[in-house]
């Protein structure tokens, strides 16, 4: 079970994600899910599109929990696995990040 703000955070990564797929052609579409795999090996996204989906999050973030984030910075790209690995795994550091 989930707390409100995991939700609220899920909710947020699935909206920059929409986004991302609005731009994109029909047939590039990536599925949203927990296990979309956002970074490595069988990632859907390019690095520009992981790029335009951490700059959305981080304005999305800041705005709906009132405290700035920074997701790429050394804390982030030292962890292994990187937080970027799929959905699952992004919504647990930015949670780290709001504790």
């Amino acid at each position: 079970m989930s707390t409100p703000q995991e939700s609220a955070v899920l909710k947020t990564i699935y909206q920059a994600l929409r986004t991302l797929n609005e731009e994109r052609a029909a047939d590039q579409q990536i599925t949203i899910g927990l296990d979309t795999c956002l970074f490595g090996e069988g990632s859907a996204l390019d690095s520009l599109s992981l790029v335009s989906v951490i700059v959305d999050l981080e304005t999305a973030v800041s705005d709906e929990f009132g405290k700035p984030v920074s997701l790429t910075d050394d804390k982030a790209m030292s962890r292994d696995p990187v937080p970027f690995t799929n959905v699952a795994a992004l919504k647990s550091y930015i949670v780290e990040l709001l504790a």
